[in-house]
């Protein structure tokens, strides 16, 4: 059996390109932060895991689903302190929206699963992390992308 990597990596520099380029965010990264944060809304972008989905598989290839992490992490000792919920959840709505809509992600993704047909649903959750003695206030948005023929069946 042979795993699509490029499908994979195709995905990861879509949805890593397309949060840079809403402008909302003071970095983006592909990798969930070893050190905090700065200041300003900041997104980190993971894979949290990949499974294959049989009722979207076919008998010479594997359907399956990648699922990424994007976390959204803004400073929770900024002021106005009142801004801190609402300006996060702008950009997480944002994404959402665009993730329901036409997000265009490559002739191999064949959808996002949004109401959670092979698994998860796309979600968001809020949170808070401390990081070096930071407080921050987190929403991480579950992103479960369906791939088609992510795995080649070797008879």
């Amino acid at each position: 059996m042979s795993f699509d990597a490029a499908a994979v990596a195709t995905l990861f520099d879509r949805v890593e390109s397309h949060a840079m380029s809403l402008a909302i965010f003071e970095t983006v990264n592909t990798h969930e932060p070893k050190v905090a944060p700065g200041s300003g809304i900041r997104c980190a972008i993971w894979v949290q895991d990949i499974r294959g989905v049989g009722m979207a598989s076919g008998l010479s290839a594997t359907s399956g689903v990648v699922t990424l992490n994007v976390r959204l992490y803004s400073n929770f000792l900024q002021m106005p302190l009142d801004g801190i919920d609402p300006d996060i959840l702008t950009a997480v709505t944002t994404l959402l929206g665009v993730y329901t809509g036409d997000f265009d992600l490559g002739a191999t993704v064949r959808n996002i699963d949004l109401l959670g047909q092979f698994g998860t649903p796309m979600a968001a959750t809020a949170g808070y992390l401390t990081q070096d003695s930071r407080v921050y206030r987190i929403m991480t948005i579950s992103l479960p992308v369906v791939i088609n023929d992510l795995w080649t069946q070797v008879a």
